[in-house]
């Protein structure tokens, strides 16, 4: 699923429910093939330290309409070809005009409907929020939204305060409001699951994990009580705002947050493909939608990307000044400042010595990215209707080929700290991610989704999540305190400690990882999921095995019928726990393939999918019970008292692994 807009691929990245999935399914015997990390989740791009003036300027080619279409005809086919992807489509403006749009491969495999940069709609994901977040910014020049006011003068509902210090809409627009991940309804599989944005915010609140303006933790929920807060200070329905106040004016006349499609647009809107070799999947409704549902054209988004350049101008309409849009390009919260930081809404992506703002979008299909180069008066938009095989970001590769060509750059040298070796061990260890589920049974994603960093012995250091085309992680030297940049390229690693936490923070700024405690380690965590449920796999194994040996050789158990009964409800008690980690590894498969199953209307599954681990947690006191009898008794041997003892342990260590992550949240709420 989508980079920013659905958790389950990213990021959902550091919320890895897919590797999570994967041994889970290792664990119980070989449920399924463990699938690969999605390579489209957040990347880190880079901050131009101190902007130094970018280096071989006279070597770059002229960026014209006529070199670029040449560069991008050679990269284009061989991508789409290579990685399995139906189409795309590309927009890039210049000093206010389109300089190019075109379109590569198909937006129907099945009728080879070419994609049209003019009239085949694209779903650009959560760049949809670039569009809420300049709504919200009108609001604010009309005086009725003030960027520091507590978010609850605006709405019809009460965000709780967890937290002395209230949820500002600077707070929401800047990604750090303190709000953990949700997943629930995110996407739906029939328009008549979709309700009106304040239903699904007073439903689906999450819980305060963080305290405003501290830590940055991408939220989607934050974004879509934004577009609530336009709708409600306007007195107009969000889509329609939409609309009237920056589509009509922009001429963005193939654009709409509408969900179904209006009927104008429904044959111009692009198939949607898991791979170009796959069967087309239908048109994806995204419940939260001024986080995520709009559909586009490449040429309607150079519109939208002219008027950001030009300071909220475009040909002659104005939808924002020019000061108010000078201020949402600006830098609003960073954690330091050689670092990339956030803007109102957009974020920056700095890199080859230029200032870049832009925001990047996924569905399950759609992937997508917008960048703007306010200094060089340059947009750029590409966005694919296929996720295809993943073995590469394409659209991340494109961009920097691009980057590359036009505005080359050599990095700076820096100057080592005099502690670089005890810079890097100070940070050492397990990370992680600021965006994840926290308080419902979904903090399970944050056992496998951890970043390791380690200190190699050059001095340099390696984020597991950082790594290069080869697949390898890359090497980060130390260029200033705590601040790491990639050997051979430009990404960083940069650690402060912020809001009681030791933060490392990339140059993708509206995420951070944040240092794990030893008892959420995963290591740990799972050397005690692996190990109890390897455990209760033997002991059901063995249960059957032996007893068909004893019987062949004649050597019954020497035990009465209570020891007889401890000893086969322990064993049942193994059962139970495999079958609650079967079903719920069984409930995110399906979920995978059909979003629609994360639903409220599925809760009556996933208790009962809880019921069985209750019962296994109960039934711990039964497994401890006969360990305690089985070693009072004299005549066991001492395999048999070894063997209870080690179910007992596995028991005791799987119910701390299930409380621990929240797997028997009473609320269902996730």
């Amino acid at each position: 699923m989508p980079r920013e807009l659905l958790p389950l691929r990213l990021v959902w990245r550091a919320s890895g429910i897919l590797l999570v999935l994967a041994g889970l399914l290792f664990s119980a015997a070989s449920f399924g093939q463990k699938p690969k990390a999605n390579p489209l989740a957040p990347r880190p791009s880079v901050s131009a330290e101190s902007q130094p003036t970018p280096a071989n300027t006279n070597a770059a080619p002229a960026l014209t309409a006529a070199d670029l279409e040449a560069f991008l005809d050679g990269v284009m086919p061989l991508q789409l070809a290579r990685e399995d992807i139906a189409g795309a489509v590309i927009s890039v403006v210049k000093d206010g005009k389109v300089l190019f749009a075109k379109g590569y491969g198909y937006s129907d495999l099945e009728k080879k409907t070419p994609v049209s940069p003019d009239s085949t709609l694209f779903r650009p994901g959560s760049i949809s929020k670039t569009f809420t977040w300049t709504a919200v910014m009108q609001q604010v020049e009309l005086s009725k939204v003030n960027l520091d006011h507590d978010v609850n003068e605006y709405i019809d509902f009460k965000i709780p305060a967890t937290f002395p210090k209230p949820i500002t809409v600077r707070d929401l627009m800047t990604h750090t409001p303190g709000l953990e991940e949700a997943l629930q309804e995110l996407f739906v599989s029939d328009t008549k699951d979709l309700r009106p944005i304040g239903d699904y915010l007073k439903e689906h609140l999450p819980a305060r994990i963080y305290e405003p303006g501290v830590i940055p933790a991408y939220s989607n929920y934050g974004a879509t009580l934004a577009g609530y807060i336009v709708e409600r200070v306007s007195g107009e329905p969000f889509d329609q705002y939409a609309e009237n106040h920056i589509f009509k004016p922009l001429g963005m006349e193939h654009s709409t947050f509408r969900q179904p499609l209006p009927s104008s647009l429904q044959p111009l809107m692009s198939k949607g493909y898991p791979a170009a070799s796959e069967p087309a999947k239908p048109f994806e409704l995204v419940e939260p939608a001024p986080a995520g549902s709009t559909s586009v054209t490449a040429m309607d988004m150079a519109h939208f990307m002219i008027a950001h350049l030009q300071n909220g101008q475009y040909e002659g309409a104005q939808i924002l000044r020019p000061e108010t849009a000078k201020l949402m390009h600006s830098r609003q919260f960073t954690l330091r400042p050689d670092i990339n930081g956030m803007c109102l809404g957009f974020y920056e992506e700095s890199r080859n010595g230029q200032r870049i703002i832009g925001h990047g979008g996924d569905t399950e299909l759609f992937h997508s990215d917008m960048h703007l180069m306010p200094e060089a008066g340059v947009g750029f938009f590409i966005s694919y209707n296929s996720a295809g095989k993943g073995e590469i970001n394409g659209r991340e590769a494109v961009w920097h080929r691009f980057l590359d060509r036009y505005f080359p750059y050599q990095p700076p040298t820096g100057e080592k700290p005099a502690s670089v070796a005890q810079g890097a061990g100070a940070v050492s260890g397990k990370y992680i991610s600021s965006r994840r589920p926290w308080e419902s049974l979904l903090k399970i994603l944050n056992v496998a989704g951890q970043a390791q960093v380690s200190v190699n012995p050059d001095g340099t250091i390696s984020v597991s999540d950082l790594k290069d085309l080869n697949g390898k992680p890359k090497k980060l030297s130390e260029i200033g305190p705590l601040l790491f940049r990639d050997v051979n390229g430009q990404d960083h690693a940069a650690f402060v400690q912020a809001g009681g936490y030791q933060v490392l923070s990339f140059d993708f700024p509206p995420i951070v990882l944040l240092k794990a405690p030893w008892y959420l380690n995963s290591g740990l965590q799972l050397f005690l999921l692996f190990g109890s449920l390897a455990v209760f796999l033997l002991a059901l194994i063995f249960w059957p095995v032996t007893a068909i040996l004893r019987r062949h050789y004649n050597h019954p158990l020497d035990l009465n019928a209570r020891e007889r009964k401890l000893r086969a409800w322990a064993r049942i008690v193994c059962l139970l726990n495999l079958v609650f980690v079967l079903g719920f590894v069984a409930f995110f498969i399906a979920g995978l393939k059909d979003i629609g199953i994360f639903s409220p209307r599925y809760n009556p599954l996933l208790r009962c999918i809880q019921i069985a681990g209750w019962l296994g947690v109960l039934g711990t006191l039964i497994a401890v019970y006969n360990m305690f009898r089985c070693w009072s008794a004299r005549q066991r041997w001492l395999w048999s008292k070894l063997s209870e003892t080690l179910i007992a342990l596995a028991c005791v260590a799987f119910c701390w692994f299930i409380f621990t992550w929240n797997l028997l949240s009473l609320s269902l709420k996730y």
